[in-house]
């Protein structure tokens, strides 16, 4: 198990059609090791949720830059919870609000990644995430 590489979607929800951010998250995610699934733009919360299911995804990360983040999240984490896949680690980037980052964790968002942050920071975080659940699983 401790081998088992760490598996991630990068997506990107809803009409936002940049996706540079969401690309050197996932470059730099896949050059530390980790299996990347990409979705591309424009995707629904049922097709991020579904991807993630059916690649045995370990978390998800949302990048959105439309100012549409509560709901999009929202409606990730709830998908996750009634198909019974809410142990999959949901965490964010893009342009969100400091002042929105808590209602986005109380949600269940795990972490917010916003611009400017180092790629670095997010691998360690996410392996750390990861390296947690798995923990906990094996209990």
């Amino acid at each position: 198990m401790e081998d088992k590489k760490i598996r991630v979607i990068v997506a990107k929800p809803g009409l936002d059609g940049h996706d540079r951010g969401a690309k050197v998250v996932a470059r730099a995610l896949r050059d530390a090791g980790m299996e990347v699934i990409y979705t591309g733009l424009r995707q629904t919360p049922e097709q991020i949720v579904a991807t993630a299911i059916q690649e045995d995804a370990d978390a998800i990360g949302l990048s959105i830059l439309s100012g549409a983040h509560e709901h999009y999240f929202r409606e990730v984490i709830r998908l996750l919870k009634e198909r019974g896949a809410d142990d999959i680690i949901v965490f964010g980037g893009g342009v969100i609000p400091d002042d929105d980052v808590p209602i986005l964790k109380e949600m269940g968002v795990k972490a917010v990644f916003g611009p400017g942050t180092p790629t670095s920071e997010i691998i360690e975080w996410l392996q750390s995430a990861v390296q947690e659940r798995r923990s906990r699983e094996r209990v």
